[in-house]
């Protein structure tokens, strides 16, 4: 209870430091609408032979690739925050040594709500349609936000052992963009070749799109949930305790 208390105190502090910088997230409010606008009209009726189609398509997709490079700017910030020094604050006060990370991690849950609101504000402007019901939305809503949160720990992780931001940045696009070109956010894995679909397929990215898709537009979920929910705990299980032990021996 110590621990979940400090927690939510320092999530607050993150929400606080959000609403007063709202340019912090013109990376999920502007950029979810400007590449689909990009790839729609430009590579949509290559891609899929109508723009309304690969619209239906890449919207889930949009959303996916938005979280995953969403997730750069926590490791991003909590880095600046070592170099400023607020972390050394924080050791001197009487809270858990783990709160200030996961504080952070949970107060990040705004960036993916409004990926999320922004996203779906722009697709139904361009003629974006639900196929599914309110609940099967909320779900896929719900895992996309799940994925963000677990996914944040590798960041935290790399803005831990890293020495700038800058590095923290630039690893960041170095690890997340091979991972959404390589996957089935811009197009369908059967039009790849067989080479690369070995990795496509185990690649995170491919079955949150894929649950996504299901859940939004009606399209089979297979086992993509269940991928997805393996990955969310594999993230966490890995990268959490990694981040911890680094945060400690930084401060």
């Amino acid at each position: 209870m110590r621990i979940l208390r400090h927690s939510l105190e320092l999530t607050r502090r993150s929400l606080i430091k959000t609403w007063r910088t709202p340019e912090a997230l013109i990376d999920v409010t502007l950029q979810p609408g400007l590449f689909m606008v990009i790839f729609v009209y430009v590579f949509g009726g290559a891609v899929a032979g109508s723009t309304h189609e690969y619209l239906q398509f890449l919207m889930p997709g949009i959303i996916v690739q938005t979280i995953a490079m969403g997730a750069i700017s926590i490791g991003v910030n909590l880095n600046s925050d070592l170099e400023k020094g607020i972390f050394d604050r924080f050791r001197s006060l009487p809270i858990a040594r783990s709160a200030p990370l996961i504080g952070a991690v949970l107060g990040d849950v705004v960036r993916y709500v409004v990926v999320l609101a922004s996203t779906f504000a722009f697709a139904y402007l361009m003629g974006f349609r639900i196929g599914t019901d309110p609940l099967r939305t909320l779900a896929g809503c719900l895992l996309g936000v799940l994925f963000g949160l677990c996914v944040s720990w590798a960041l935290v992780f790399i803005g831990m052992i890293v020495r700038t931001s800058g590095s923290v940045q630039g690893i960041g696009f170095l690890v997340m963009l091979p991972l959404s070109f390589a996957s089935s956010v811009f197009v369908d894995p059967r039009t790849l070749p067989s080479w690369l679909r070995g990795f496509v397929d185990v690649n995170p990215l491919t079955h949150l799109a894929g649950a996504m898709r299901g859940l939004f537009l009606g399209t089979p979920l297979g086992s993509h949930v269940w991928w997805t929910l393996g990955w969310c705990a594999a993230l966490v299980a890995v990268f959490m305790p990694l981040a911890l032990a680094a945060y400690r021996r930084k401060v």
